[in-house]
């Protein structure tokens, strides 16, 4: 009976073994450099995991942001579709709860923002009792220079 074999993705430490034709014993340990875990090839992770590898991209941020705004467009669209019963007459308009939830939403935010002038606190707020306030030999200290 022959073995199954998951399928691996291009690049991967199981696709490498997969082209060196699938030893996996101490002799190619020893030449990958590492122990092969069962959370490090990709092959062992569910379905879900797998679609979902390449979502951290930069170009994932914006087919998510346009996805997302498709679907508001969609549903907006939809609200059209089938008669409503309201209590008040304004929740007749089409489109008013995603009017309205789009402007309180950003509403939030600028009250947010105003809410940030007034509670914020200077850095040195809690003086001589706040937790990093502790003086640190400076001879002890690893000092980075970022600089390049």
């Amino acid at each position: 009976m022959a073995r199954k074999t998951a399928k691996t993705l291009p690049g991967t430490l199981a696709d490498k073994r997969a082209k060196a034709g699938g030893k996996t014993g101490p002799k190619t340990q020893a030449k990958t450099g590492h122990k092969t875990r069962k959370g490090d090839d990709p092959s062992y992770y569910p379905l879900l995991g797998r679609a979902l590898l390449g979502i951290d991209t930069p170009k994932s941020a914006n087919v998510i942001f346009w996805a997302l705004a498709a679907l508001c467009v969609v549903l907006f669209l939809l609200d059209f579709t089938y008669d409503k019963h309201g209590h008040f007459e304004v929740e007749h308009i089409p489109g008013f709860y995603g009017i309205y939830g789009f402007v309180m939403f950003t509403g939030l935010i600028l009250v947010a923002k105003a809410l940030r002038v007034l509670i914020r606190r200077p850095e040195d707020f809690y003086g001589d009792k706040a937790v990093d306030s502790e003086d640190y030999p400076k001879d002890q200290l690893a000092r980075i220079k970022n600089d390049a």
